[in-house]
């Protein structure tokens, strides 16, 4: 009887660690497009709702959808230096920054401003599928053509609005029109509003495709950025992300004299990053003038034959060109470069003196890894 239950037991938890989870109670695992929403959700594209549920037949916001394709293309880091002027928005909008970068990246466009962008209406069909196609770099089609490979497929291909016909014939070239399984003929319909589900399908299909073809815009964006600088041999590059991994040692450049015989511990201190700290293949992972921040960890002066001075520091923030504020954490302690008889006096007479002049430079290890995005300079958290 024992062994039975045994053997119940192993069996339960065996299904129990083997069943596939679900992201939202909503979404089964057999549902049509929870492979794509799972995905988003796991890289933060797209959110569930308060109760947990993602409600994949609601719809979306154009504000939302705006959030989402910024989110979905890696681009929310990203600094826009002349936004456009709607009539209808202003910075404060939750979703101002991301809709100016939509339009940045040509995901929408807009002929002047002071035009309405509508961000509580909802996203049509044709609207996402057009941002989706913009954000890449596609071949010159005819209308003919667009009509022609539209007509093959869908039942409402000869009423949907001039506009998206382009887009829709690009979008249909590459598989990137999204129509749910359970329709009985294949439509566009254009004009109705894009359920969360199918925008995930949406979004998903543009991600695929823009690491391939990404409109000029994206492709400088999504580029890696290189220069020359401080090599950080360790470093390690994985895709677009790169490491610096605790142990690795980089320069600072202290704003302010240091010294064992007039600092005292727990001073705080500022300084910058002198120069680019790079990988082997020249990735720029921290670019020069980035802020770092710390304190004087450990501080004695020297005392003839009593101790050399000590001069410990403890790097903890550090501010980036992105104006991005995040863990650095760090230390360094001051030394001389001494010949083997002035460090057998030093070690046998004791008594010397540290310090750091404005603009000198200290070396820091490291004491947790950062990962940094190399497109954009972004330390994730």
């Amino acid at each position: 009887m024992k062994n039975l239950l045994k053997m119940l037991l192993g069996a339960a938890v065996l299904v129990l660690t083997t069943a596939p989870t679900m992201a939202f109670p909503d979404v089964s695992d057999d549902y049509w497009a929870a492979p794509q929403i799972n995905l988003l959700s796991e890289q933060g594209v797209i959110v569930g709702y308060p109760d947990g549920t993602f409600k994949p037949d609601a719809n979306v916001t154009r504000a939302e959808f705006a959030a989402m394709a910024i989110r979905a293309l890696g681009q929310q880091h990203t600094k826009v230096a002349q936004p456009v002027h709607f009539t209808d928005i202003d910075e404060n909008h939750w979703a101002y920054s991301d809709i100016q970068k939509a339009l940045y990246f040509d995901l929408i466009s807009c002929d002047k401003s002071g035009e309405l962008f509508r961000p509580d209406d909802s996203v049509s069909r044709a609207e996402s599928l057009t941002v989706s196609v913009n954000a890449l770099t596609t071949e010159t089609i005819s209308p003919a053509k667009a009509k022609e490979v539209l007509a093959k497929m869908y039942i409402d291909a000869n009423t949907i609005p001039e506009w998206f016909l382009i887009p829709a014939g690009k979008a249909e070239i590459l598989g990137m029109i999204v129509v749910a399984p359970s329709a009985k003929k294949a439509a566009l319909e254009a004009n109705r509003p894009a359920t969360r589900a199918e925008v995930s399908a949406i979004l998903f299909n543009m991600m695929e495709q823009a690491k391939l073809n990404p409109n000029a815009k994206l492709a400088e964006a999504m580029r890696k950025k290189t220069g020359e600088g401080f090599v950080v041999d360790n470093a390690t590059v994985q895709g677009s992300i790169g490491t610096l991994p605790a142990g690795a040692i980089v320069p600072i450049k202290l704003n302010s004299y240091i010294s064992t015989q007039s600092s005292e511990g727990g001073t705080l201190y500022t300084a910058t990053a002198p120069q680019n700290y790079i990988t082997k293949e020249k990735f720029i992972l921290v670019r020069e003038g980035a802020t770092l921040k710390g304190q004087l960890l450990d501080v004695r002066p020297g005392k003839y034959f009593v101790r050399n001075g000590v001069l410990v520091l403890e790097n903890s923030l550090i501010t980036t060109e992105n104006d991005q504020t995040t863990e650095f954490y760090a230390t360094g302690e001051v030394k001389k470069d001494r010949n083997w008889w002035m460090k057998f006096v030093r070690w046998a007479f004791k008594g010397e003196q540290l310090e750091v002049a404005a603009d000198g430079t200290v070396y820091v290890r490291l004491l947790k890894p950062l990962k940094i995005d190399l497109t954009n300079g972004w330390i994730y958290e």
